[in-house]
């Protein structure tokens, strides 16, 4: 079953629509979806090298927009929809440390928690309940988010026959690493609580 799914991935991202799918989950994830855009990112990418850098920007620009969502979300909606959010994904407590820390690095914090596996959600529902200050947010996610995809096309890009060849013989494997390390960003903020 993992290798159809992976498959059809795979077939996925040479389909016509793979492009606006890619988009969608991007802008999504930045604000209310869980699962990282990487997932359409990375098979798109191993199907044809020669896109990785416009994937990447697309995937960059579509979490930026989406991210505009979630600061909206935080800003003029928090009590409706970005705190019943934080709860359902078990980050509220976070969130809540976060206020102090967004007042003396809240560019960083948006620069480096947007590269890595912790939900990009949290920064953003943040970063607008907190009022931070919006073109601020929106440098320090451009930034934060371009490094994080054009880092994997750059490294798809660069050794994606090598890697391609490794997730085909191992494919349970690199599927639990996957899921471990979306789990993993979500268990980062549990323990940062």
């Amino acid at each position: 079953m993992l290798r159809r799914l992976y498959d059809w991935t795979l077939s996925l991202g040479s389909s016509r629509h793979a492009v606006w799918a890619l988009a969608a989950v991007s802008f999504i994830e930045s604000s209310i979806f869980p699962i990282p855009p990487d997932a359409l990112l990375i098979p798109m990418i191993l199907a044809d090298r020669s896109r990785a850098w416009r994937l990447a920007a697309i995937c960059t620009v579509a979490s930026v927009i989406g991210g505009f969502l979630g600061y909206a979300i935080g800003y003029f909606a928090f009590d409706a929809i970005g705190e019943p959010l934080l709860r359902f994904y078990g980050i509220t407590e976070q969130y809540q440390r976060l206020e102090e820390l967004y007042a003396h690095y809240g560019a960083w914090l948006i620069i480096i928690k947007g590269a890595t596996p912790i939900p990009f959600k949290l920064v953003t529902i943040a970063s607008g309940a907190f009022h931070f200050p919006l073109l601020t947010f929106a440098i320090s996610a451009v930034i934060s988010r371009g490094i994080r995809f054009f880092l994997i096309a750059g490294l798809l890009w660069r050794y994606g026959e090598s890697i391609r060849d490794f997730i085909e013989r191992r494919l349970g494997l690199v599927f639990s690493l996957a899921v471990a390390a979306v789990l993993g960003g979500f268990l980062i903020v549990g323990v940062l609580r």
